[in-house]
């Protein structure tokens, strides 16, 4: 990376040493660990859809799930949440902010008070 090139940081979707968060610092452009970030926040996202699933046939079965059956639905739901989580504050942080971000009228948002869709 250059002295002149911006640096991006972005918050990785796994735990580094410790438990602690990992993150990327690059200079924006796309890179090896990059697209492996990318590949696991699709596994995360494809993992939580099928958790959800799972979720949705137990508590729509007509048997009574057991105890355990639900602390395991329960268990799967938590780490999807916190996968999906953090996925979602990696992405907002590569959001650009607005041009006009101290202008927080209402009128910025396109939206007319008192009209619904």
């Amino acid at each position: 990376m250059s002295s002149t090139s911006r640096s991006h940081l972005r918050l990785l979707p796994f735990r580094g040493a410790e438990g602690k968060r990992a993150h990327l610092v690059t200079d924006g452009t796309e890179t090896f660990l990059s697209r492996l970030a990318d590949d696991l926040e699709t596994q995360q996202i494809e993992t939580a859809t099928v958790v959800r699933d799972l979720a949705h046939s137990v508590i729509a079965d007509q048997v009574e799930p057991s105890p355990d059956e639900l602390r395991l639905v329960v268990r799967g739901l938590c780490e999807a949440v916190t996968d999906l989580l953090t996925i979602a504050e990696s992405r907002g942080l590569r959001v650009p902010a607005y041009e006009n971000a101290d202008d927080t009228t209402s009128s910025d948002a396109g939206i007319e008070e008192g009209k619904g869709e």
